[in-house]
């Protein structure tokens, strides 16, 4: 399946939530969503009713589109995660090195951490990381190169404000420009619900 090009914003109000796919722009009123928080399309406004295998879909496609996982990938983590049992869906998820550059404050986005990373700006360990998919453990510690910690995308997005925290189970430190895992991620640390149930039960069908 080819990655998806429209707007950003079409896909929250597509899912009838602020996925945070545009990093800063999402905590302003330029916020699609805020202006016009209704699907689009001609039928946008009317009445939408979904069935339980709509309403488990639409939780489905909207964790993928949070996080920026094809459909493949996707279902390739969650029968990893039914086969081994040993973590739920979201921890894996939340683990990926593009979530936790962004969680961390070094990328104002999702899709902007893939970019940098693909682009050799981070280490894990003391190694250069190139794999956005790259999933990382407890102990791990991320760092930013020497030499990007120049360029304008990661300057702005680690010393700029913005309307989210780091969450409790990363530890940054900002003057030497790196963030460790303390611990695995949990549903609790998680910045936007899901109900992961709703995900299992689709792909149980």
């Amino acid at each position: 399946m080819a990655h998806y090009t429209g707007p950003s914003c079409r896909i929250c109000r597509r899912e009838g939530g602020k996925l945070f796919l545009k990093g800063d722009r999402c905590f302003t009123e330029k916020c699609s969503f805020e202006r016009r928080p209704y699907p689009p399309g001609q039928h946008g406004q009317g009445k939408i009713k979904f069935s339980e295998y709509g309403i488990q879909q639409r939780e489905k496609q909207k964790t993928r589109r949070i996080y920026g996982v094809q459909e493949g990938q996707f279902r390739g983590i969650f029968k990893k995660v039914e086969k081994k049992k040993v973590a739920s869906l979201v921890s894996i998820l939340e683990r990926r090195l593009d979530n936790v550059c962004y969680r961390a404050g070094f990328a104002r986005s999702r899709a902007e951490a893939r970019q940098l990373i693909n682009h050799q700006n981070f280490n894990v360990n003391g190694k250069r990381v190139t794999i956005p998919s790259h999933l990382v453990f407890q102990g791990d510690v991320i760092t930013v190169q020497e030499k990007s910690r120049t360029v304008d995308q990661i300057v702005e997005a680690f010393q700029g404000v913005r309307g989210k925290e780091v969450p409790q189970w990363l530890e940054v430190n900002r003057d030497e420009w790196k963030v460790q895992v303390k611990d695995l991620p949990t549903q609790e640390d998680m910045s936007i619900p899901i109900e992961e149930r709703l995900i299992v039960e689709f792909y149980s069908k």
